[in-house]
């Protein structure tokens, strides 16, 4: 019988995850403004190409491209009608290229903030954000994922809002990441500290964060929260740097042998499960993955 994520996670395996979804779109031809997601119904085969290249790299773990997959931030896509068989697509393509690798890799069914501020700073509702991401949390389980992924929050009341409708549609384990893009605080100032103490105890599976500002300011969040002692693993999924911009499109210039070089760094300092946000091709999660196998592949118990 296959092992799942909790079961992987107890037995203390290293879990590598993969990289980034939009930046190695725009290297694959992606317009400006289009939503990534789109290409799960218009270019399934290059999204299947990617899920291969980050298994072939070594991923553990593939997300789904489903980021911006509640109706409500998809009000604006052609698809906005389309959100829960959009989303059970994406994890049929997920599904497929983990079939055809012959590799025990686990699918995380990806679910990003709604874009919209919660009241009293803007008009998204409690309930209304319950609903959406209960919504595309039941389409991604119908799908088949192994767990549910909230990443890149920066507010906790919409963090905690996503989580009960994830709970209210599926008891699948659920990890929770924030983006820290102001250093060591997210865009409304939270702490990693105050994250963990408000998220930890709703019952999540692991904790972390990914994107934000920079790998030394990821390491300071990763030693933040291991001295915590959250008592759930951390999941610690970095840009690949800072960028830079090149017209419309964010450049990221760090090297894989960097990204192997914080990944040893990050393990070293707690993080269980570790990967790649945006800047990271597959030649970064193969450097990845390099670093957690001369880990030992186990977390120190």
């Amino acid at each position: 019988m296959a092992q799942t994520f909790l079961d992987r996670l107890n037995a203390g395996e290293i879990l590598v995850a993969d990289g980034a979804t939009g930046t190695n779109y725009q290297a694959m031809g992606i317009e400006i403004g289009v939503p990534p997601e789109e290409w799960v119904l218009d270019k399934p085969e290059n999204v299947l190409a990617l899920h291969r290249a980050f298994i072939d790299a070594g991923s553990d773990i593939i997300l789904t491209d489903t980021f911006g997959g509640t109706r409500l931030r998809m009000r604006d896509s052609k698809y906005a009608d389309r959100a829960p068989a959009l989303n059970r697509r994406a994890v049929e393509l997920a599904r497929q290229a983990v079939r055809e690798s012959g590799r025990a890799v686990l699918v995380a069914g990806s679910m990003g903030p709604t874009g919209m501020l919660m009241e009293p700073y803007g008009e998204l509702t409690h309930a209304m954000a319950v609903d959406a991401f209960a919504e595309q949390a039941g389409a991604l389980a119908e799908g088949g994922v192994d767990f549910f992924l909230l990443e890149t929050f920066f507010a906790l009341e919409e963090a905690q809002a996503a989580i009960e409708g994830v709970q209210r549609a599926s008891a699948l384990p659920l990890v929770v990441s924030f983006s820290y893009d102001q250093g060591t605080r997210t865009m409304m100032g939270l702490t990693p500290t105050q994250v963990v103490r408000a998220i930890v105890p709703l019952g999540v599976a692991a904790i972390g964060a990914n994107c934000g500002k920079s790998l030394d300011a990821m390491e300071e969040i990763v030693n933040e929260m291991s001295a915590l002692n959250p008592g759930v693993p951390l999941w610690i999924k970095p840009n690949a740097g800072l960028p830079r911009m090149d017209g419309d499109v964010a450049r990221y210039d760090t090297a894989p042998a960097t990204m192997a070089e914080y990944t040893a760094r990050y393990i070293r300092a707690g993080a269980q499960i570790v990967g790649g946000c945006c800047g990271n091709s597959p030649a970064h999660v193969a450097a990845i993955a390099r670093a957690a196998k001369e880990a030992k592949g186990r977390f120190p118990a």
